[in-house]
């Protein structure tokens, strides 16, 4: 029996128990009956670890409510396989069903059904299934990415046990309608802001209106025109959008004072600090202050695990490679050196909905794809 590992902050294990052997579908609708809004993981973690330890070929380790189950088979490759435990809140879409979509196959609604929990259930049940892989593998089940950078149980992990996630190559079952999306594009908020001067609004030859010096921020975010950059194969769009603008001290006040908040996509090709550059750029002449920014992922398509990936989503339905606009925790993969891809199930547009809703044929086909990649 492989060694168990160690639990790092005490888990609950008299709780729920789960069937991971059940069928990926039963084991998702089991998983959204089992609450976990971001911070409030614990039972969802302690069913899970319970589930995992049961399972002699895999290794488990714990930090808080984050779980990481491996095999040590001695292949000459690994791969990591991740997803996050929590939800956003719920929205009247609890206790979760399974029932017949438009073309009457069984649908799964709940909260959590599409962002993950479907994705979790392909990646339980495949862990359980794969005893004795040809490919190492490593799964990671984690917390608190719904919420604040800070908080993640991702990020927890890499600062603190970076050598439970080393790899070769990364799939997150981020949902994706079981294709996949390869890396992710940047992620850059800036404040850039216009000065005047204070004045009585009666009188504002006295003073400079800064709201009124602002507008050629918004002129050249109107022309500007958004790259799409090749990477890896894929071509990523970028996109350059005022997503708020702060400015006024009173009603019979000219504001000395505006600022407008921009996002920036960039794509996995730039650096954060060049993506910066190239805003700071963009608006000469004024004051470019960084709120935020996380760097993007290159799929790596050209490496021979994620070209065997690849070519095993495609061989079962689920198209071309394409590329992720949005960011994921990808980008925390490709700071370790870790190409990685998203591919879970799920339609990504019907996430944090109310109605969020996910086809148990895409749990079951994640299943697969899963399983055969670590069976070659």
């Amino acid at each position: 029996m492989a060694a168990q590992g160690r639990v790092v902050r005490g888990s609950r294990l008299n709780t729920v128990q789960l069937d991971l052997r059940a069928g990926p579908g039963a084991l998702a609708l089991d998983l959204v009956n089992l609450p976990s809004v971001s911070g409030s993981e614990g039972p969802l973690a302690d069913a899970l670890e319970a589930a995992l330890r049961a399972c002699p070929h895999l290794e488990v380790r714990r930090d808080g409510d984050a779980l990481v189950a491996a095999t040590n088979v001695g292949a000459p490759a690994r791969v990591v396989v991740a997803g996050h435990l929590d939800t956003v809140p719920v929205a009247g879409n609890l206790p979760g069903r399974l029932q017949p979509g438009p073309d009457g196959a069984p649908e799964l609604w709940g909260r959590g059904a599409v962002d993950m929990k479907g994705g979790l259930a392909a990646m339980a049940a495949t862990a359980a299934a794969a005893v004795a892989p040809k490919t190492d593998v490593t799964w990671v089940f984690y917390d608190q990415e719904e919420v604040a950078a800070d908080l993640s149980g991702l990020g927890r992990l890499i600062r603190l046990h970076p050598d439970w996630l080393r790899g070769d190559f990364a799939v997150l079952c981020e949902p994706t309608a079981a294709g996949l999306e390869g890396g992710c594009n940047g992620t850059l908020r800036v404040k850039v802001e216009a000065h005047g001067v204070a004045a009585h609004s009666a009188r504002p030859w006295a003073g400079r209106n800064a709201i009124h010096g602002a507008a050629p921020i918004l002129d050249r975010l109107v022309a500007y025109q958004p790259a799409q950059v090749e990477v890896d194969g894929l071509i990523y769009p970028e996109a350059m959008n005022a997503v708020g603008i702060v400015g006024g001290v009173a009603g019979n006040v000219i504001p000395d004072r505006c600022e407008v908040v921009v996002n920036y996509r960039f794509a996995p090709a730039k650096t954060v600090a060049q993506a910066l550059a190239h805003v700071t750029d963009l608006f000469q002449g004024f004051e470019v202050i960084l709120d935020d920014a996380a760097g993007g992922a290159r799929p790596g398509l050209d490496q021979p695990l994620a070209a065997r990936f690849a070519a095993l989503v495609a061989a079962y339905g689920g198209g071309e490679p394409r590329p992720k606009v949005g960011w994921t925790d990808v980008a925390r993969f490709a700071a370790l050196g870790v190409p990685a891809v998203n591919c879970g199930p799920g339609d990504p547009s019907l996430a944090h909905a109310a109605d969020e809703r996910c086809p148990v044929e895409q749990i079951e086909r994640v299943a697969r794809i899963l399983g055969a990649l670590l069976e070659r």
